[in-house]
């Protein structure tokens, strides 16, 4: 019975007279506030989506900044780790457990923390799950309608599933420019991950669609703004130019210095 009633509360439209703590603090909240931008832009409710997205983002612009700027210091000792790794590559537990130990001790030493590469992505999991309950159980907003799209409905041109995929990829495919090495897990999720986010955006309600939309092109200028990824790359190139001629001057002087022998 409790389960139950459980359920279907978790299926009532949203009111400020809703109980329990999920639908009372989180998503009364969430749905007022997109019913308030709705208002502002003059009752569209995908026009509020778009902004309630960009705020979002906005908020968790700082974690993105930190988990951006861990990953590359990451990608920076790939090769210091694939050396570990090779150094360290018998099966047996005690050399697995010294691997580990000087990982860690590398990626310490290097300012690493791997859970900040998976924060942005956590933190953003309640928003979306908040969203996608806000947008069903708030009568306004499932009814709304946004330019071709009936919101809480799926796309039914599946447009907004493949510009999803579509920033999805831009958005890893500038990043991984500005990175010092990009591994073979970083270049397969680069190509896979937009397919991980266009198969469910084909049947999941076209608002949750737009949100994916709007977050992965602020990502991609975000990544532009604050990471400047294409001048990231020419410095590097410029580096390993500058570093190829010394090493070719330094051949070049011992080869004359051999010849004088």
């Amino acid at each position: 019975m409790l389960f139950l009633t459980a359920c279907a509360n978790m299926n009532a439209p949203i009111t400020s007279k809703s109980t329990g703590f999920w639908n009372q603090y989180i998503l009364y909240p969430f749905s007022w506030f997109i019913l308030k931008l709705a208002s502002f832009f003059g009752g569209s409710y995908g026009w509020a989506i778009v902004a309630f997205t960009i705020i979002v983002r906005v908020i968790l612009l700082p974690l993105n900044h930190l988990s951006t700027k861990n990953m590359k210091k990451q990608s920076a000792i790939q090769p210091e780790l694939q050396a570990l790794q090779k150094k360290y590559s018998a099966k047996d537990m005690e050399t697995q457990q010294k691997l580990r130990e000087e990982t860690q001790k590398l990626m310490s030493e290097a300012g690493v923390n791997p859970v900040y590469g998976c924060l942005p992505m956590l933190v953003q999991l309640p928003f979306m799950y908040a969203l996608y309950q806000v947008i069903w159980r708030t009568t306004e907003l499932k009814q709304g309608t946004f330019l071709w799209m009936q919101l809480g409905e799926k796309d039914p041109y599946y447009i907004m599933a493949i510009l999803a995929g579509l920033f999805t990829f831009l958005s890893t495919y500038i990043s991984n420019l500005s990175m010092p090495q990009v591994g073979s897990t970083g270049k397969i999720m680069q190509y896979l991950m937009p397919f991980m986010i266009i198969i469910p955006a084909i049947n999941i309600a076209s608002a949750i669609s737009l949100y994916w939309v709007v977050t992965n092109a602020f990502q991609v200028v975000q990544t532009l703004l604050l990471q400047n990824p294409f001048k990231a790359k020419h410095e590097r190139e410029e580096k390993e130019r500058l570093e190829r001629e010394h090493e070719q001057n330094l051949r070049r002087a011992r080869k004359r210095v051999y010849k004088k022998k």
